[in-house]
């Protein structure tokens, strides 16, 4: 090679090493970014220390935005609890991460690596940690073992997927009431019942700002759920009853209809639900072009409409015990889709307290649907119904039970970390 061709070599390795340095400093700047919640963080938290994250309580949410209504429901509560004790959000993937600012203010971290999730509990010296969901990646979190976990779920239902074997993995299970209490004995084997702590419904103590009109007429609310993520946890009735159901009220000119479904109703992957709703739709649509007032309601709170709802028509989900909490003097009809009346009482015990459409009832629906919203014979059977489910804690109490557990919890892991030995050598643990 000729002396300007070592010249030129040599800059060209010159320059490269200077570009690839501040490649290097940026990619690191905007690793730190993302940790601390900046938008236009790329490479996030990678290998980053000495960056404090102060809060108390850290709320981890592991799954993709998809998921995201499991966390909004609780955001009310959990910013009340930051004016007690700190709060701060944490995602493992950024795309939820980013959303969340639509929803809330609160303080927010995405932290990809397994590693940098432990290192950020042990250097932070979190107390508490909540969980909304059974997400798979819980169980990274659950490593660490300084922080009391607490798993607290996103509804109150009757549905086999609110009583899952991983509630033994948290240090406390915070139930509604005696009914949760109750599936838990049921369905898990060796399970240390000791473990739950009831809290009621916070989420629902919230005073929601109505998104529904009130009207002259009665307003009926058909809200039925999907049709879950298997066969077990399959109680949706729009394949089977839905369309008769709202053809029954739509006949009756003294009722207005609200059809809200799950949201993941309106794309299910079941042809028969998708087309059930796009025959209700249609159906509903058809009937305002004559001048009714019935709603498909795609979008927005259901916990907002219920005030200005006088009955409700829904399958065993969470929404049918809301309802319970809110308006238990409310009329409320459950449907069952596996036409097992006996199974029905022992899996969903709401169902001692409605009227049941099913296979039997299903032919009468056009007389029968109207006469025990009009009638209403089963009160006092709802209220029995919500001290079971609620455990007697009326709206606002819930959540007072819950901030006291919440310290309570923290007050007691305080008193035990003498005997802890930190991951990272600390004057607590020294």
């Amino acid at each position: 090679m000729t002396t300007m061709g070592h010249q030129l070599a040599a800059a060209f390795l010159a320059q490269s090493r200077q570009i690839a340095g501040a490649v290097s400093r940026s990619v690191k700047l905007q690793e730190a970014l993302g940790w601390i919640g900046i938008e236009n963080g790329k490479s996030f938290n990678h290998e980053i220390e000495d960056i404090p994250v102060e809060a108390t309580v850290v709320v981890y949410f592991g799954d993709e935005p998809d998921k995201l209504y499991q966390l909004v429901q609780w955001l009310p509560v959990l910013e009340k609890l930051h004016l007690r004790h700190r709060v701060v959000l944490l995602f493992r993937k950024v795309e939820s991460f980013r959303q969340i600012r639509k929803h809330t203010s609160l303080p927010r971290i995405f932290v990809r690596r397994f590693s940098s999730l432990m290192d950020l509990y042990e250097d932070n010296q979190y107390q508490l940690v909540i969980y909304v969901n059974n997400s798979r990646t819980n169980f990274q979190s659950l490593e660490h073992p300084r922080p009391v976990h607490v798993h607290v779920n996103h509804g109150e239902s009757d549905k086999l997927s609110m009583v899952s074997n991983k509630a033994k993995a948290y240090d406390r299970v915070f139930v509604a009431g005696p009914a949760a209490i109750d599936r838990h004995k049921a369905r898990l084997i060796d399970f240390n019942i000791e473990k739950l702590v009831i809290t009621g419904r916070p989420q629902l103590d919230v005073q929601f700002e109505a998104e529904l009109e009130p009207s002259n007429l009665r307003t009926i609310m058909y809200a039925p759920t999907w049709e879950g993520e298997n066969d077990d946890n399959n109680y949706t009735s729009v394949d089977l009853y839905g369309l008769e159901i709202v053809s029954a009220l739509v006949a009756d000119a003294s009722n207005r209809v609200i059809y809200k479904p799950h949201p993941r109703v309106t794309n299910s992957r079941d042809v028969d639900v998708r087309k059930a709703h796009e025959d209700i739709c249609k159906l509903i649509g058809e009937r305002k072009a004559r001048g009714q007032v019935h709603e498909y309601v795609p979008v927005g709170n259901i916990l907002s409409m219920f005030d200005h709802v006088d009955a409700l028509i829904t399958d065993v989900s969470s929404v049918g015990l809301d309802y319970l909490y809110l308006c238990p003097e409310k009329p409320m009809v459950l449907t069952d889709r596996r036409q097992n009346e006996q199974q029905l009482r022992l899996d969903a015990p709401i169902s001692q307290a409605c009227p049941i459409v099913n296979i039997r009832t299903r032919a009468s629906l056009g007389s029968l649907l109207n006469e025990w919203i009009r009638n209403d014979e089963m009160s006092k059977e709802r209220l029995e119904a919500r001290e079971f489910y609620f455990g007697g804690l009326q709206r606002g109490e819930s959540t007072e039970q819950f901030f006291d557990e919440i310290s309570n919890l923290m007050t007691e892991r305080t008193s035990k970390l003498h005997l802890y030995r930190a991951w990272h050598p600390t004057n607590e643990s020294s």
